[in-house]
């Protein structure tokens, strides 16, 4: 025999069950941050983020990871971000909806959907040896704007939709090229929320490691141009814990990507906010 539950009880119920969820999710990411910057920061100081690792990474700090972290995250944006934010207005502004925009759209999110290891061995077949790059800057930060695009142009493409119609009739009306009416109307307006998507590629990308580690190399040594090797934070890191190398320099590596990474996406939250209050 069941009991009958009135309408109002399950709503209760349900909501209940999705506190527990949510609470649930944020222990386990405030526990994780919690260890890491319990067992990382005592680490981190002024000498280990400005000094070179010595003894394979024993000794020493990580100024060279930063500055590779830097270097190849900071050129997978400069490649993704021009090409995302075109493909986005071209999807939004210069073609209707068709067969052509479908299998764009449904191939970003595949793409999206693909492992970071796939990446990684695409990565290392085209760019490192049929291109001839090489392990170095220049691989990995291409390798990283692929991974990343997906996350640019849908994040551009739905800023670009929620500007208003109306903000375009204006213009049309007052004699205004298509070209002009985007570049002066619609970008601006839609400009937050494009910055959130490229904030949410970088984070992805400076927290990579598989697509990096097989692409961008593993020196200890500054980068002196894109076609150096070069080892980000996020590989320094693995190496460091999977060998056994120094457990201390891997957790102070973590707890300092880890902060950087909290940064960007409070960063892209407040951008996403700020966006929301003005179409609002």
């Amino acid at each position: 025999m069941t009991i009958p539950i009135d309408v109002e009880t399950k709503h209760r119920i349900v909501v209940v069950l999705l506190w527990l969820a949510a609470l649930v999710a944020l222990a386990v990411l405030a526990f994780i941050i919690a260890v890491v910057l319990w067992n990382g920061l005592p680490a981190v100081t002024l000498s280990f983020l400005l000094e070179s690792p010595r003894d394979m990474g024993r000794a020493g700090g990580i100024f060279p990871m930063v500055v590779s972290t830097v270097a190849v995250t900071l050129l997978a944006v400069i490649v993704a971000a021009p090409l995302g934010v075109g493909t986005a207005i071209y999807l939004t502004e210069y073609t209707s909806e068709t067969a052509l925009t479908r299998v764009i759209r449904f191939g970003a999110e595949c793409l999206a959907g693909v492992p970071s290891i796939i990446f990684g061995l695409f990565g290392f077949i085209f760019f490192v040896i049929q291109l001839g790059m090489g392990w170095s800057v220049l691989s990995g930060g291409l390798t990283l704007a692929v991974m990343i695009l997906p996350t640019v142009m849908r994040t551009a493409e739905e800023a670009i939709r929620a500007v208003p119609e109306s903000f375009r009739e204006a213009s049309f009306s007052t004699g205004a090229s298509r070209w002009q009416t985007v570049t002066q109307v619609v970008l601006p307006s839609a400009l937050p929320g494009i910055v959130t998507g490229v904030i949410l590629g970088v984070g992805r990308g400076v927290g990579e490691t598989a697509a990096v580690i097989f692409t961008a190399g593993s020196s200890l040594h500054i980068p002196t141009s894109i076609f150096s090797p070069a080892r980000t934070m996020a590989v320094h890191f693995y190496i460091l814990a999977r060998e056994g190398i120094s457990m201390r320099h891997a957790y102070g590596t973590a707890a300092v990507l880890v902060i950087l990474i909290l940064a960007i996406n409070t960063a892209a939250n407040w951008l996403m906010l700020r966006f929301q209050a003005k179409q609002g």
